[in-house]
């Protein structure tokens, strides 16, 4: 029987954020301004970033995972070691999905995950590979105190809407089964795109004008809900849109929130 005086308030854990956007725009850097980050590596995409990663080869110098076997050890260290680490990062999921597909593929003893039919593999992959992996991002926060950190590409998609014309988006470069379930999971999902100016140049013709890009790159990140792109926010009071930059994302999160500045009040006469 529930004893309703013994209810506790909800606990807050650190948070799980996604990050996708097209190559180079990004993501890693912003990713490696975290918290004293650690990055679980299943692509080469650190580039001259000189940020602490996993797994290792015999000399103790960064390599990437070649199985999901090996992340899944990634994490066992991280969760039964004692370490100074804050975030862990996951670079990249789409480079994690085909590690996750072979693991399956071999559990089944088949040899493509698209082998058992009917999409049988894709959700046993969803249902038991992709599960172990999000047990162990939840275990990270909630045992070790961790934010985590999950990278990802983007890719367009088309979108047929009962209510709407149909329309093209842009979403993370996963299955279409395990994307929402990515996006479910995270408390933020942010969108990494290069801001884009535009000026209206003379095409020679009458009443006709082209747009072309100009003016300096600037970089951001968009978390509000949005048909054009996936995204989405837990946290109220963060912008809809922010500087593709750690330090300035995480004024939003819990316990970092940038405080109100309160009008001032006017003086009258009298007060003195």
């Amino acid at each position: 029987m529930i004893d309703l005086k013994k209810i506790s308030k909800n606990a807050i854990f650190p948070p799980r954020i996604v990050i996708h956007g097209q190559p180079g725009v990004g993501k890693t850097t912003f990713a490696a301004g975290a918290d004293s980050p650690i990055f679980i590596l299943t692509e080469r995409g650190l580039g001259t970033l000189n940020v602490p990663a996993i797994p290792t080869d015999d000399d103790g110098r960064p390599r990437v995972a070649t199985s999901f076997r090996e992340v899944l050890d990634c994490f066992a260290a991280l969760g039964e070691q004692e370490h100074d680490f804050k975030t862990v990062v996951i670079d990249s999921l789409d480079s994690l999905e085909p590690l996750i597909w072979e693991a399956t593929c071999k559990r089944l003893a088949c040899v493509s995950i698209e082998s058992p039919g009917w999409a049988k593999g894709y959700r046993e992959a969803t249902n038991v590979e992709w599960k172990q992996f999000f047990d162990c991002v939840s275990s990270m926060g909630e045992d070790k105190n961790m934010t985590v950190i999950m990278i990802a590409h983007s890719t367009f998609t088309h979108i047929d809407d009962p209510e709407r014309p149909a329309y093209d988006t842009v979403t993370l470069n996963l299955h279409k089964y395990i994307a929402p379930v990515v996006v479910k999971t995270a408390d933020v999902v942010g969108y990494a795109a290069q801001k884009v100016y535009t000026k209206l140049d003379d095409t020679g013709k009458k009443d006709e004008k082209r747009a072309r890009a100009v003016g300096v790159v600037e970089r951001e990140l968009r978390v509000s809900i949005s048909p054009a792109f996936t995204a989405k926010t837990r946290y109220p009071d963060m912008p809809t849109i922010l500087p593709l930059e750690y330090g300035e994302f995480k004024k939003y999160l819990p316990g970092n929130e940038v405080p109100v500045e309160q009008p001032k009040k006017s003086k009258k006469k009298g007060d003195d």
